[in-house]
């Protein structure tokens, strides 16, 4: 095993920009790039690696091959491979949405839920977003509200700012809005459901479906109860700083300021570093890698590496 250094799957969403192509230097040969999946096993776009003896296969086949070790024992709770982690880059805002938890996502969608968290990397003046209500709802106001083009009346529209964290717990009704690039980490799942979309046509030209049914039974119908904006202590290490973003029993991430060496890896997960600026050298003791802006890495369970440099990251780990 070594650290594999991923290249993403790109979607071309109608909502996305280029500055995903243009500032993180992914190729596509669409006109926009909405996400990169920079570390995903999901069927729907897994990342391919770049580097060492098996550049050109994609990260479930290295990992079937590799098998659970690379994973670690953290991930042995889980039925297939834990997370998935994006860049977003909304240059128009996203539909209003809703992901299912677990149960739900199993018997429906056959594919777990999708709780996540996300980290604004960048975003333009007045930027905003909605994350869950104002206030308390019953499920038939809900329900004509949406049936009446009202909903945003009760919806919880936040300023964002650069540095700015949210966790998006299964059910929470969610949006990103126009002008927001977000780092965002999540279960591995592709599950959401659209509770509107503005009246937007499709690349088909037809209105991109809805699933308000659906939306309904899963929504937590309530203001959120997670603190969120520019939270989470910053603490100085040896080599850096480091600001915790999300912790619970699905994953963890965290912010690296590195402005020397720090190093990365754990016995018991995989670790994936995701750089947001700067650049680095990582080095695992047999060989060195150089890691820029938008580099994706994959480091197995158990196995540690040098990160020297000056640079963001996301840390993320189970």
């Amino acid at each position: 095993m070594y650290p594999l250094l991923l290249t993403p799957h790109i979607t071309d969403y109608i909502w996305g920009g280029t500055r995903l192509k243009t500032e993180f230097g992914y190729p596509s040969n669409a006109a926009v790039a909405a996400e990169a999946w920079v570390l995903s096993c999901h069927a729907d776009g897994p990342s391919v690696v770049v580097n060492g003896p098996l550049a050109g296969q994609t990260l479930p086949q290295v990992l079937a091959v590799w098998g659970k070790d690379a994973l670690g024992t953290r991930a042995a709770a889980f039925d297939n491979f834990p997370i998935l982690i994006k860049l977003i880059d909304a240059a128009d805002r996203l539909s209003i949405q809703v992901h299912p938890a677990d149960d739900y996502a199993l018997r429906v969608e056959g594919e777990y839920g999708k709780t996540e968290m996300w980290y604004v990397v960048d975003c333009e003046p007045g930027a905003q977003l909605i994350y869950g209500f104002t206030r308390e709802l019953s499920r038939e106001e809900y329900r004509d509200r949406v049936a009446g083009n009202t909903l945003t009346e009760v919806c919880n529209f936040v300023p964002v700012q650069k540095g700015d964290v949210f966790f998006i717990q299964a059910g929470t009704l969610h949006a990103i809005g126009a002008g927001i690039l977000i780092a965002e980490v999540q279960q591995n799942s592709n599950t959401t459901y659209r509770v509107s979309d503005y009246g937007r046509l499709g690349a088909d030209g037809k209105p991109r479906p809805l699933h308000i049914d659906k939306a309904v039974d899963v929504t937590t119908l309530a203001p959120p109860a997670r603190e969120y904006g520019q939270i989470g202590e910053r603490r100085t290490i040896a080599g850096g700083v480091v600001r915790p973003l999300a912790s619970c029993e699905l994953f963890t991430a965290e912010l690296w300021q590195l402005e020397g060496t720090m190093s990365a890896g754990l016995e018991d997960s995989f670790v994936s570093l995701l750089c947001l600026d700067g650049e680095g050298l990582v080095n695992d003791g047999k060989t060195t890698l150089n890691i820029k802006k938008g580099a994706s890495l994959f480091l197995p369970a158990g196995m540690t590496a040098a990160l020297e440099g000056k640079g963001e990251f996301i840390c993320s780990y189970i």
